[in-house]
Order: structure tokens, then C-alpha cells, then sequence
């Protein structure tokens, strides 16, 4: 069991910024990426951003020179800063982990619990 533990979101102004957390945790050997997701009211759950074990980054097109996504391997953990936050980037955020856990033996993907971020007035 891999479980991930998301922390960080809140209600913040237009203009503002916001950094999200989240931990793995569990039987991990190794952690090969991880990745921020969001998914607003009515809408598809969508990519934000992503980390390989490399260091390795992609993003949105939506969030390209707002968000920086990092990651510590020897604290299992990745971050999202979020700077000049909008109102669209009013969503709950989900972190995303795939790697290899030594007690299953198999490969393994989890998904945090979410956080809400309100970017609003």
C-alpha cells in the first residue's frame, strides 16, 4: 500500500500564490513520477504538471510561467508552487505517484485524497 497525503490548498485572491504538498508514503522501492492534476466543477480531471525521477517536467499550457512542480526522492515528496493564480485555476487538486513497491513486487499508481484550491475576491 502506497498511500499519498496532499496538504496546502486553500481560498486565495486573484494575483496570489499557493503552495501544494504531497507525501508518499508505504511500501515504495522507488518512485519514477509524479504529477499534479486538477479537476473543477463540471469538468474533466486534467494534467497540471509532472515530475520524473530525472527531474523531467511538463506543463499545461495553461499554468506554463505560473506553476513551478519539484520534488524531493529523499522525502518521497513533490510540491506545486502556484504563483498569479486565477479564478480558472479554481479546481480540486489531485497529486499522482507511479513507482515499484518492494512488498507487492509489482509496480503500483496512487492518487492523493485532493485539496481544494479557490482562487477568488
Amino acid at each position: 500500500q502506497v498511500q499519498l497525503v496532499e496538504s496546502g490548498g486553500g481560498l486565495v485572491q486573484p494575483g496570489g500564490s499557493l503552495r501544494l504538498s504531497c507525501a508518499a508514503s508505504g511500501s515504495i522501492f522507488s518512485i519514477y513520477g509524479m504529477g499534479w492534476y486538477r479537476q473543477a466543477p463540471g469538468k474533466q480531471r486534467e494534467l497540471v504538471a509532472s515530475i520524473t525521477s530525472g527531474g523531467t517536467t511538463t506543463y499545461a499550457d495553461s499554468v506554463k510561467g505560473r506553476f513551478t512542480i519539484s520534488r524531493d526522492n529523499a522525502k518521497n515528496t513533490v510540491y506545486l508552487q502556484m504563483n498569479s493564480l486565477k479564478p480558472e485555476d479554481t479546481a480540486v487538486y489531485y497529486c499522482n505517484a507511479d513507482g515499484y513497491s518492494d512488498s507487492t513486487g509489482r509496480d503500483f499508481g496512487s492518487w492523493g485524497q485532493g485539496t481544494q484550491v479557490t482562487v477568488s475576491s
